[in-house]
């Protein structure tokens, strides 16, 4: 399993499970950072931290160091996905 740092830009992944301190873990479950949550990684800063997140339609930013405890999956491993649909099985 990768963490949310190691996700490459642009790419879409479902978060797995949030680890760290239990006030992190709060912040981001207000956020909308929970598991089962679809997250795009939308750019990160030159020097690498923060990364700019877009998850439920919002943009947000978190620290490398908070991204190393989201563990997440390959949204294409997900059943459901778009990527995982049959043709002609568009969303309705």
């Amino acid at each position: 399993m990768m963490t949310l740092e190691q996700v490459a830009v642009g790419t879409s992944v479902v978060v797995e499970s949030v680890g760290g301190a239990r006030a992190f873990r709060r912040r981001l479950m207000e956020l909308g950072i929970i598991p089962g949550t679809q997250v795009e990684v939308v750019r990160v800063a030159p020097l690498g931290d923060p990364l700019e997140l877009s998850a439920r339609g919002c943009n947000l930013s978190i620290r490398a160091a908070e991204a190393r405890e989201v563990q997440v999956a390959a949204a294409s491993a997900l059943p459901g996905t778009s990527e995982n649909r049959p043709e002609g099985a568009g969303a309705s």
